[in-house]
């Protein structure tokens, strides 16, 4: 297992000591014009910033709530879409897959491929994406410990692969709630790969409203912060322009007018706790 905890993507440079980076886009493709402007938005704030950013979208939502949720335009279509963002706009994408036959087509577009939570102990398709050659972002699921992700690493690895990247997103607290524990943070560094912390599903409650899931997201910055002070290499946010109307995650999405103000504290503090752990 390697342990220089860096991944080299293009011209990024993710995790060891390089800059706090951001992977940040609407929780599905709701259409081509939508998907466009959210990522120019993104990609403009993070430069302004000067952050270095990967945009995500989905482009099918098979884990949603209700048999009647909004899922998205499918993988044929999606791939489409997210192709012509990452040529016109030269951005490097990040997309879920939660089929085996889905991995070798969406890496042909993708940067990085995700492995979404309840997915992450499914060994077949943590193969198949590894299998693919592209940078893996394995979403930590809700009932697995950071210690136990060493076995996710391992089926990834298994495939020569050891670009990964592994996220946390919180813990079940009984029903309808999750906590963060941040001791997971220096825990899952110590495997060696960068550790990104999803700030907007971990303020999710799942299944809260029946048939979709509720959200605090008055909560996404004060977790965002305890993250980057345990040393997150990279932040995960979900924005939309209008979270009220968003067709997937609305109740816990960060308003894309609170990014740029929230994406300057975060790089203050990254940078504040970078030089701390040089010193």
């Amino acid at each position: 297992m390697i342990a220089n905890n860096s991944i080299s993507l293009g011209s990024l440079r993710l995790g060891a000591d390089h800059a706090l980076f951001l992977i940040a886009g609407p929780c599905v493709i709701e259409s081509e014009s939508h998907a466009r402007k959210i990522a120019e938005s993104v990609a403009k704030i993070a430069a302004d910033a000067g952050v270095p950013c990967i945009f995500k979208a989905s482009y099918d939502k098979a884990n949603r709530s209700s048999v009647n949720s909004f899922r998205g335009p499918g993988l044929t279509e999606g791939l489409r879409i997210l192709g012509k963002i990452k040529s016109d706009l030269k951005l490097t994408i990040l997309t879920d897959i939660h089929e085996l036959s889905h991995a070798s087509p969406a890496a042909e577009v993708a940067d990085v491929l995700q492995i979404p939570a309840f997915l992450a102990r499914q060994t077949d398709l943590l193969v198949a994406a590894g299998k693919t050659g592209r940078v893996i972002n394995i979403k930590k699921p809700q009932f697995v410990s950071p210690a136990d992700m060493k076995n996710a690493i391992e089926k990834v690895g298994s495939t020569g692969n050891t670009k990964i990247i592994l996220t946390e997103r919180g813990s079940s607290f009984g029903y309808q709630n999750l906590v963060v524990d941040f001791r997971g943070i220096p825990q899952m560094k110590k495997f060696g790969y960068p550790v990104v912390f999803d700030a907007t599903h971990a303020v999710q409650l799942p299944g809260g409203q029946g048939h979709s899931s509720g959200g605090q997201p008055e909560f996404i910055e004060p977790l965002a912060r305890a993250a980057v002070a345990a040393g997150v290499d990279g932040l995960f946010l979900e924005t939309h322009d209008n979270p009220a109307a968003a067709l997937s995650d609305g109740s816990n999405a960060l308003p894309l007018a609170q990014l740029p103000a929230l994406l300057a504290r975060m790089k203050a503090l990254a940078t504040l706790v970078r030089s701390w752990s040089n010193a």
